[in-house]
């Protein structure tokens, strides 16, 4: 049994009340640093994620691709909870991961897609071509953004892509209100 080297609990007693004061068990862990010390956590990490950036194409591309086979999978085999399921995930993963690989305008568009999969009352009946040209989008700004001139093309696309996502979402869902507040929620496509 381990032993317990902590300091007693102290406590103050007044008239009409007590106060306990619990003694800080992270002061024994504590490393102070000397003001010389220029270490900064922050600048390191920044330096670290430098270092991997010219993997972030190929992990980008990687993602794209998988979104492109959940695609490829509910074509062949039409949507149902794994299909649409791995499809929202793979959308939902370039989402989160490509601002950080450099890829803003994909987020956008893989938002928009998770917005259509999550607020679609019948996945059977969103239009084909809307999802495509999701994904389509998707592995373009993956696969081919090569030039700073793409970047304004990739962003106005994400916004064009939204707002026909959007039209269909809230024609699709007329008759489910509660579900239209999240629908016309703002949202934001970063300028790379």
């Amino acid at each position: 049994m381990a032993k317990d080297n902590s300091a007693p609990l102290q406590i103050k007693t007044f008239a009409d009340h007590h106060v306990i004061t619990q003694p800080n068990p992270l002061r024994k862990v504590l490393r102070r640093v000397p003001a010389t010390d220029q270490d900064d956590p922050v600048a390191r990490a920044e330096k670290a994620l430098a270092g991997l950036s010219g993997e972030f194409k190929h992990w980008m591309t990687v993602e794209a691709d998988r979104l492109s086979a959940a695609h490829a999978a509910i074509l062949r085999d039409g949507f149902t909870d794994d299909t649409g399921e791995e499809l929202f995930r793979a959308a939902h993963d370039i989402k989160g991961d490509a601002a950080t690989f450099g890829f803003p305008s994909a987020g956008a568009a893989a938002e928009s897609l998770c917005r259509i999969i999550e607020h679609a009352p019948d996945l059977d009946e969103v239009p084909a071509d809307l999802i495509a040209h999701h994904i389509n989008a998707i592995q373009a700004i993956a696969h081919e953004r090569t030039k700073l001139d793409t970047a304004s093309v990739a962003s106005e696309l994400s916004r064009q892509l939204r707002g026909v996502a959007d039209e269909f979402l809230i024609r699709a869902n007329r008759d489910r209100p509660e579900h239209l507040e999240a629908i016309l929620a703002p949202s934001i496509v970063p300028a790379e």
